[in-house]
C-alpha cells in the first residue's frame, strides 16, 4: 500500500536520484520537460524547508517524490482559458516515480492520496500542469478525472493546465 510522508533533508540524495531518473525517462520519451536543470537540489531543499516535499513509500521503500502545495501557484493566477472553480486548491509539482514501479498505476494512487489529504483540509479543487509534449502525464490526468482548462506560463514556458473538483 502506497503512503505519503514528509521528506527530510537526509532523503535528498534519494530524491535527486529519482528526479534524475525522471529526467532521463522524459528525454528518452521525447519530452522536453525537465531538460533545463529544473528541478534541482535547491528546489528540493526549499520544498523540504517549506514542508511541502513528500516521499512516496511502498512497503517502507522510497519509490517516489512530489511537492504537495496548498498555498497556491502564482503562475495559475493568469490562465489562457478558464479554471473550473476559483476556490482554494491543492497543486502537485515535481512528481517523480522510480522506474522500477512505472506501469503499475501508482501515479493514480498517489493522486488519490493527495485528494484524500485535500479533503481532510476541506479543499475541493486539485490543479496540475504539464508540458504540451508530455502525453504520458496528460493521459494520467485525464484518466483520473482532470479536465483541461487552458494554458499557463510557468518557468518561462507554456504549460497545459488541468483541474479536478474533489
Amino acid at each position: 500500500m502506497m503512503k505519503l510522508a514528509l521528506a527530510q533533508e537526509q532523503n535528498i540524495p534519494r530524491i535527486m536520484a529519482l528526479i534524475d531518473q525522471a529526467k532521463a525517462f522524459l528525454k528518452a520519451n521525447g519530452v522536453d520537460q525537465w531538460q533545463d536543470g529544473y528541478p534541482d537540489r535547491p528546489c528540493i531543499e526549499k520544498d523540504i524547508e517549506d514542508k511541502i516535499g513528500y516521499l512516496c513509500l511502498l512497503g517502507g521503500k522510497i519509490v517516489g517524490y512530489l511537492c504537495i502545495d496548498f498555498c497556491g501557484e502564482r503562475a495559475y493566477d493568469s490562465i489562457n482559458g478558464r479554471w473550473i472553480s476559483d476556490q482554494p486548491y491543492v497543486v502537485v509539482h515535481r512528481l517523480a516515480l522510480d522506474n522500477s514501479v512505472k506501469g503499475r498505476g501508482l501515479t493514480s494512487g498517489v493522486l488519490e492520496l493527495v485528494e484524500d489529504m485535500a479533503r481532510k483540509r476541506d479543499v475541493h479543487s486539485f490543479k496540475m500542469d504539464t508540458d504540451q509534449d508530455n502525453d504520458i502525464m496528460k493521459h494520467v490526468l485525464q484518466k483520473n478525472g482532470f479536465s483541461y482548462c487552458g494554458t499557463i506560463c510557468f518557468d518561462n514556458s507554456e504549460k497545459i493546465a488541468y483541474e479536478k473538483l474533489i
